[in-house]
């Protein structure tokens, strides 16, 4: 779609630059598509951060040489990060990481075409803020943090389950940037599972569950596409909610609290319905499979699943 009421569009990623009326541009696909800003309004100028040349996906080490996290560029694309923990790509590193198997289930939760592929990126994702941002539901779910540039050289870092706080909307500044995200190699390395559903076979995603054992009859759940934000839970012997059914389902009640999404794709009730659904199926599958389960639990829901790689 033509953007109209677009005077200039400028080769820029430094904050000074950005003035009212500027939007940020990296793969455009939200952008074009709207053909407006739907975080701020019609942008009268577009900053294109395409040409930065930031390395889409590089692994950062300790001074010791031990890994420290995963640094995922903003201006990575959907292609560069489908392959991750796939064949040749795979180091020695990457072959005890299970939370890499998170990568592809969430590119293809976008339900789009090579084309989309390989102009979306993970930065302007997370940024649009929509609910149905498979980013969005992968970074969260691998307790990511974002690091933001702002005007007069300002940085700060921010969880991106705290970043995105509604529908098309984030705790970003005017005129802040996201240069990068952080994923923990702690959390890329616990045991994980992910669970998708839509309304329709390979529809929009109404829910999306990514869930990590994260101790002893610990786990830690991510919840987004079937909420307006994302929402954490953790679960077990030293949170307010045991890893049970019962303490899974009081959690989820509890914490999302009238937040579920609404429109065509499913209402407030149904996509309540199938987060509490998936959920159980994820916590029969990292904590105990032989405890009694709901008839639901023990099997994989939805339209794309996870195929954990080997190890």
């Amino acid at each position: 779609m033509d953007m109209t009421c677009v005077d200039e569009v400028l080769t820029c990623a430094d904050p000074e630059q950005w003035r009212p009326g500027d939007s940020w541009l990296a793969g455009g696909t939200v952008l074009y598509s709207y053909g407006t800003d739907i975080t701020q309004g019609p942008p009268r100028r577009l900053l294109d951060i395409a040409g930065t040349g930031w390395t889409p996906l590089q692994w950062r080490y300790t001074i010791d040489g031990g890994p420290l996290d995963l640094e995922i560029a903003a201006t990575c694309r959907i292609a560069e990060i489908y392959t991750m923990g796939e064949g040749e790509h795979v180091s020695r590193l990457a072959r005890d990481l299970p939370g890499l198997d998170l990568f592809a289930p969430c590119c293809d939760s976008f339900v789009a075409s090579w084309k989309i592929w390989n102009l979306s990126t993970i930065g302007g994702n997370v940024a649009t803020g929509l609910p149905a941002g498979p980013m969005i539901s992968l970074l969260t779910g691998l307790d990511a943090v974002a690091l933001i540039w702002g005007p007069a050289g300002s940085l700060r870092t921010m969880p991106v389950a705290e970043l995105v706080v509604g529908e098309a909307k984030t705790l970003l500044d005017p005129g802040e940037l996201i240069r990068s995200f952080h994923v923990p190699i702690e959390a890329l390395a616990q045991p994980c599972a992910f669970r998708r559903i839509s309304l329709t076979e390979r529809g929009r995603t109404a829910a999306l569950v990514i869930g990590r054992r994260v101790g002893p009859d610990r786990l830690r759940l991510s919840i987004t596409g079937a909420t307006k934000r994302p929402h954490i839970l953790d679960l077990g012997p030293d949170a307010a909610d045991p890893a049970t059914y019962a303490g899974l389902h009081r959690a989820i009640t509890e914490t999302v609290d009238g937040e579920w999404h609404d429109d065509i794709h499913g209402t407030p009730v149904w996509r309540e319905a199938m987060t509490h659904r998936l959920a159980a199926e994820i916590l029969s599958e990292l904590i105990d499979p032989r405890c009694p389960q709901p008839w639901f639990a023990g099997r994989t829901t939805g339209d794309i699943t996870m195929t954990r790689s080997p190890r």
